[in-house]
Parts: C-alpha cells; sequence; structure tokens
C-alpha cells in the first residue's frame, strides 16, 4: 500500500515538472519563424519618408503625382504595370532618369504607341508631362451600326479643333477632345487600360484631360510613332516660327 501511495506521488512530482518546462521545439520554431518573418516584411516595405522620395522624383520628371504617374513610369520604363509602389519600384524610380522626346527644339506632343504613353514638351522640346494612354487596339469592331478597324494611325498631324466639356460621338463620349485626324482626338476617359483598347482615339486619364487640353492649341504638332515607324516635324516647325517672324514685321 506504502509503495503504491509513493509511486503515485512520484508520477504526481513527474508531471508537475514537465508541466514547468518550455513549450515544444515545434512551437518555439514556428514562433522564431513568425518573428523572422515580420522582419522581412518590415525591411521590404516602404517607409512614409521613402514613399515622398518617389513621388517627388516621379513629379520632378514630368510623371506628375498619384496612381497615373506610377502607371506611367511602368509603362515608360517596360515595367510589368502592377500600380502598387513596391521596393523593386523605388528603386528603379530613384535610378531613372526623365524621358526623352524623339523630336527636340520646339513645343510638340508625342505618342509612344508601344509605350503607351504621351509625352508634351515645352518650346525647346524638353518633356514636361507623361501620362499614361489607351490607343487603338488594332482590332475590327461592328457596334452602334458602325464597324472599322480600331487603328491609331502613324505620323505627323496638327491639332485642327477642340472642344470643351463632354462631346458625344458616333461610338461615345469624349471629354475634352482635342482632334487631329479624321474625328480622331486626344480625350479624357475614365477608362484608360494598360492595352490598346481604343477604337482609335488617344485615351487619357480624366484627371488630366482638362490641363492637357490648355496644352494643346489648335496648330500644336502631334507625332505617333511605334518603333518602325517615327516622322519627324521639325521642318514643319521651323515653317512655323518662319511664319511668326514674318506676321512679327
Amino acid at each position: 500500500m506504502c509503495a503504491t501511495r509513493r509511486l503515485a506521488s512520484a508520477a504526481l512530482l513527474m508531471m508537475s515538472l514537465f508541466s514547468l518546462l518550455p513549450a515544444n521545439s515545434s512551437t518555439s520554431a514556428q514562433t522564431r519563424k513568425r518573428r523572422v518573418t515580420g522582419s522581412l516584411t518590415r525591411t521590404r516595405s516602404l517607409s512614409r519618408s521613402e514613399i515622398s522620395q518617389a513621388e517627388t522624383h516621379l513629379s520632378e520628371m514630368g510623371y506628375g503625382k498619384g496612381r497615373d504617374a506610377l502607371v506611367a513610369f511602368e509603362k515608360y520604363e517596360g515595367r510589368k504595370v502592377t500600380s502598387q509602389l513596391t521596393r523593386d519600384d523605388f528603386n528603379s524610380i530613384m535610378n531613372a532618369n526623365a524621358p526623352q522626346a524623339r523630336d527636340s527644339g520646339y513645343k510638340h506632343v508625342e505618342v509612344d504607341l508601344d509605350r503607351q504613353v504621351l509625352l508634351l514638351t515645352d518650346a525647346d522640346g524638353a518633356v514636361k508631362t507623361i501620362l499614361p494612354v489607351s490607343t487603338g487596339s488594332d482590332k475590327h469592331y461592328s457596334e452602334k451600326g458602325l464597324s472599322g478597324l480600331a487603328y491609331t494611325p502613324r505620323g505627323r498631324f496638327r491639332i485642327y479643333a477642340k472642344m470643351s466639356g463632354w462631346r458625344k460621338s458616333p461610338l461615345g463620349l469624349l471629354f475634352y477632345p482635342n482632334y487631329f485626324s479624321d474625328g480622331l482626338a486626344i480625350h479624357g476617359n475614365p477608362s484608360v487600360p494598360q492595352t490598346p483598347q481604343s477604337h482609335g482615339c488617344i485615351r487619357v486619364p480624366m484627371s488630366a484631360a482638362v490641363e492637357i487640353s490648355r496644352s494643346l492649341p489648335a496648330g500644336t504638332i502631334v507625332l505617333i510613332y511605334d518603333s518602325l515607324s517615327f516622322v519627324s516635324a521639325k521642318d514643319w516647325a521651323e515653317a512655323d516660327k518662319q511664319k511668326q517672324a514674318t506676321n512679327l514685321r
């Protein structure tokens, strides 16, 4: 009987001792893993200061601010368009240089169909504004009783007409349209996809439509090109200068 009591007491003592031991190795490993993972997440994330630096540099290069600025940068640099500022994006932005226009020496607007961006230059041909765009899909369409090829022409053009506010066209509404060829226009649209999706017009973000329209008076030279086609308009620009000089005499 005494032996039985001694064995029971020993068992209780062993259980008490086990209860004081640390958690098992598996639980400890999971805890350590969570700590390491959390640390790595903090390392990869961006601080408010870094986000501010990226926004400042994007603005200085002409991309502006906000989501459209990042999308334009990703498109111009040939990066995957995510619309989210990552550590990789941050490093790329901070090491990037401002885009350069294909033509220089005069004020004009360029549309790079491969990159799907619009570049507006100043009087010296330096890029001052870069916007994401969506151009013609190069696909056949048939809608609203109309059919055709959704094509944005390559070449050199001029803004020949423009309107303020909304304009109803046969295929949809255009916001602050700036016409450059046979009813095709640079205009604001609520939808500016990452890829070419328009009927032929050049869509720009709604937030930039009014300002870009103010920067494109009638007569502004528009260059539209891809990797296989580019036509300079320096001769047009020079003719404009000579005409202006003659008018001033």
